[in-house]
């Protein structure tokens, strides 16, 4: 019996038993797909996903809740971190303008232009957009870093100061670009907007859509509601609004 003196001892695991621990396996990944699908917004500024969404007003963050500081010295700081419902300060908050497919250019509300000097210090002291001035933002795995003309990420110093001296880019010189510019949320279903609400609402909504309107009045069939009901239950009901509104003399669509 010595030769298993060695052996370490281990729980007997019954097969089905461990259901348990697949269970919270799955709850991990649930809420980690939550988590992604969780609009990231602080404020009403939202974090930009693509390069066309670069346009407005926009914020810089270096870090949780933290942003580019615009000082009058024409440089550049990390701002103090705010609260999770507050948004950047005026300081904080640049224009972009589009040059290209790729560049945008960041103005501060002192008028001037974000620039790059030969230290690789990100400087704020340009009243027009030359070669220095250009940024590009760089999109990759959900990620963003932001390209300086001298061919590296900005990121900030020990100090503070924001600067480009790094050729590649780490998590250090991952930013976000927050806009407040309103955008249209669009619903994750298939549903069309015409088909949503009650029976009544999606009614109207195609007699707005498919009616000619000829005296600007609104003509909708006054049966009996409830058949539409059912039709929706039966997988009927775009060929029931038809029929209805085939009874409308006004529809272009109609028969």
């Amino acid at each position: 019996m010595a030769e298993y003196s060695h052996v370490k001892s281990t729980k007997l695991v019954l097969k089905g038993l461990n259901k348990g621990k697949k269970k919270k396996h799955k709850d991990k990944k649930r809420k980690a797909a939550d988590d992604e699908e969780k609009p990231d917004v602080v404020c009403g500024w939202w974090s930009v996903s693509s390069f066309g969404e670069i346009t407005g007003t926009v914020a810089i963050e270096m870090q949780n809740n933290s942003y580019i500081h615009a000082l009058d010295t024409g440089l550049f700081t990390v701002g103090s971190p705010h609260n999770d419902d507050e948004g950047p300060d005026p300081p904080e908050q640049f224009t972009a303008i589009k040059l290209s497919d790729t560049r945008i250019a960041l103005k501060s509300g002192y008028g001037k232009y974000f620039g790059i000097n030969s230290d690789g210090l990100v400087v704020g002291r340009s009243d027009a957009i030359g070669s220095r001035e250009q940024w590009e933002p760089v999109f990759q795995g959900g990620k963003m870093a932001l390209l300086a003309a001298n061919s590296c990420f900005i990121s900030y110093s020990d100090s503070g100061d924001i600067e480009a001296k790094s050729k590649t880019a780490g998590d250090g010189e991952m930013v976000k670009i927050r806009s407040n510019v309103e955008r249209e949320v669009k619903p994750k279903d298939d549903i069309a907007d015409e088909d949503r609400g009650n029976v009544k609402s999606c009614e109207v909504n195609y007699v707005k859509k498919f009616q000619s309107f000829q005296d600007r009045r609104l003509r909708v069939n006054e049966d009996d509601p409830s058949t539409l009901k059912k039709a929706r239950t039966d997988g009927k009901f775009h060929e029931t609004l038809l029929d209805r509104r085939s009874k409308m003399k006004a529809d272009r669509y109609c028969k």
